[in-house]
């Protein structure tokens, strides 16, 4: 398994979560090795993003395992995850979009040229 170092935010999820930092670092240790298993790799957007939210599910399913007669339950943190991943995805769709029509607006005022 891949020996990284855990993300920064880590005992920030773990304090929302209701859980140890201990237990959030093996679960992260966990989400990685998951993550590393699936992708083939260990680097690169794939992988990261793949490990985090992996890391996610497994703190919401550590985090409902706990018995109920504890604190309230955890807030769910996956979603924040996947609005974060669509927000990207919207941005670097709209980049696209722009140069292709720059590229097409450009194509059509040069035009090719025909020989004469």
């Amino acid at each position: 398994m891949n020996s990284m170092k855990s993300p920064k935010i880590l005992p920030w999820i773990a304090k929302k979560a209701g859980i140890s930092d201990e237990l959030a670092l093996k679960l992260w240790r966990r989400a990685v090795g998951e993550a590393e298993y699936l992708t083939g790799k260990t680097e690169g957007s794939e992988f990261w993003g793949l490990a985090i939210e992996r890391f996610l599910f497994i703190v919401e399913d550590e985090v409902g395992s706990i018995p109920s007669n504890t604190l309230s339950p955890a807030p769910q943190l996956t979603w924040m995850w996947r609005h974060q991943t669509r927000m990207s995805l919207l941005s670097l769709m709209a980049a696209q979009n722009a140069y292709r029509y720059w590229q097409s607006t450009w194509g059509s005022m040069v035009g090719p040229k025909k020989a004469a």
